[in-house]
């Protein structure tokens, strides 16, 4: 689908369920996005299921794997995402510990945002990250993106930097 120097992100399908309770479960992802109670292969295909594929299905886009075209081998995620409680759509981003620092999420993330532009046609896409998720910020401010305010889910859930354009 895209496709950078290094990288190509595809759909995810029932056959990353391996990759997906490694990264589900990495200690960046547990302490940045929360744990999703992936513990086991089947969760992890239903996570599949009823997480990006259900959104390709209902949106046309999602989060994908980011794979290395040397070795074919999934390091992380990178896509787009229309949550409901945003008015925008946003871009995450999230990848194995052994694959960071190495200009992969840049790579990745600049090459989904011109994708959701050039090809989905979305006029603005943004951002949320926890504050204290620093690597996410660096990364998103090179990317463009600012964060410009605070918001939250709900008004029990955790506060959020929304990063714009």
């Amino acid at each position: 689908m895209i496709e950078t120097a290094r990288l190509q992100l595809r759909q995810l399908d029932q056959s990353d369920a391996a990759f997906i309770l490694e990264l589900l479960n990495s200690e960046g992802w547990l302490r940045f996005i929360g744990d999703r109670g992936v513990r086991d292969l089947a969760a992890a295909r239903a996570y599949i299921t009823n997480g990006p594929q259900a959104m390709y299905a209902q949106h046309g886009f999602g989060l994908y794997a980011v794979v290395l075209k040397s070795s074919g081998a999934p390091i992380g995620m990178c896509g787009l995402i229309r949550r409901d409680w945003l008015a925008d759509v946003d871009i995450g981003f999230a990848f194995l510990p052994q694959f960071c620092a190495q200009g992969f999420g840049y790579e990745a993330a600049a090459a989904t945002i011109n994708y959701g532009k050039t090809v989905l046609g979305l006029p603005r896409i943004v951002a949320i990250a926890t504050p204290d998720n620093l690597a996410s910020a660096k990364l998103l401010n090179k990317l463009g993106l600012t964060c410009r305010k605070t918001v939250q889910q709900t008004p029990t859930s955790d506060v959020l930097c929304l990063f714009e354009p």
